[in-house]
């Protein structure tokens, strides 16, 4: 009865055409551009990986093969753990981890600052300079990171110029590169919804906590930190998972002995020429991100609703 009422308000506010179009639209991009690849993708992952003329064959049945190669690597060294993949996932799970929480330190101040201290013309030029540069390519971004963070770039050049080092830093090598790229490729996805949680907060609880003589720091962490929560994980959650995903950045900022987990999935679609095995170590990566995050919303007690919403 609540969904009849529902979707009998949805059309009466939007009418029939466009209602009608609005729930085609969602429906097809939930199906085709969401449902259905993980599903092929499932679908591969459990499957041999067999010449065209044998799909479909007698030997063309569902296996666990691709999946139990990820944890033992070949026939000949079963017994023992694939430590090369296994120690990539985990480090590069790990590495979204510190992402995730650099980006909050960073954009937290800076998403506070934009609701709740910065208007008028000062806030507009904020975000503008905010937007201005994602407006230029994501490989274009990377590359420039490259250059500023090379042994001749600017930061070296600018270290020496100073008398704070004698030679250069290999920023490349040590990963510094890589993890200060993919930090600002998603500082965007980690301030609006911040901001757009803060923004929402009435400012007489941060002025009353204020006059009854809290500190800053007890302001933010028992005012403001609970109201943003959603905002917080929201922001956390596109951070982490995009950080886990990232596949350009890894490739044009990684040092010649980082390897993330999705150039491995990469050369085993591309370089293998093994879908199958590639789509299995795809899902893997996805199945372990979206536990993990339900797992943190767990321990910090929030729901997917609040999130969404």
């Amino acid at each position: 009865m609540k969904l009849t009422a529902y979707f009998r308000e949805f059309f009466l506010r939007n009418g029939l055409t466009l209602g009608v179009f609005l729930l085609t639209a969602v429906a097809f991009w939930m199906l085709v551009l969401i449902l259905l690849p993980q599903v092929f993708m499932v679908d591969f992952s459990l499957r041999h990986n067999l010449p065209p003329a044998a799909v479909g064959g007698p030997q063309d049945v569902y296996t666990l093969e691709h999946f139990k190669f990820m944890l033992y690597g070949s026939e000949q060294a079963r017994g023992s753990y694939n430590t090369v993949d296994l120690s990539v996932f985990f480090r590069t799970l790990l590495a979204a981890v510190f992402v995730t929480i650099f980006d909050f330190a960073l954009c937290y101040p800076i998403a506070f600052f934009l609701a709740k201290v910065a208007k008028g013309g000062w806030a507009r030029l904020m975000v503008l300079s905010l937007l201005v540069p994602f407006w230029v390519n994501e490989l274009l971004r990377a590359f420039a990171f490259r250059i500023v963070f090379g042994n001749t770039g600017v930061i070296n050049a600018v270290l020496i110029w100073a008398g704070i080092i004698d030679q250069p830093i290999d920023f490349i090598r040590e990963n510094i590169a890589l993890y200060a790229g993919l930090s600002y490729a998603f500082i965007l996805l980690m301030i609006f919804p911040i901001f757009n949680a803060v923004e929402s907060l009435d400012s007489n609880q941060i002025e009353a906590a204020r006059d009854l003589g809290s500190p800053w720091w007890r302001i933010h962490w028992r005012v403001v930190m609970p109201f943003a929560k959603p905002g917080i994980t929201s922001g956390c959650t596109m951070v982490f998972m995009l950080s886990a995903g990232a596949l350009a950045s890894p490739q044009i900022l990684g040092g010649p002995s980082s390897l993330w987990f999705t150039q491995i999935i990469y050369q085993w679609f591309q370089t293998g020429n093994n879908w199958h095995r590639g789509s299995a170590y795809a899902i893997v990566l996805l199945a372990s991100t979206i536990i993990f995050v339900l797992i943190m919303m767990k321990v910090f007690k929030v729901k997917l609703g609040e999130i969404a919403g």
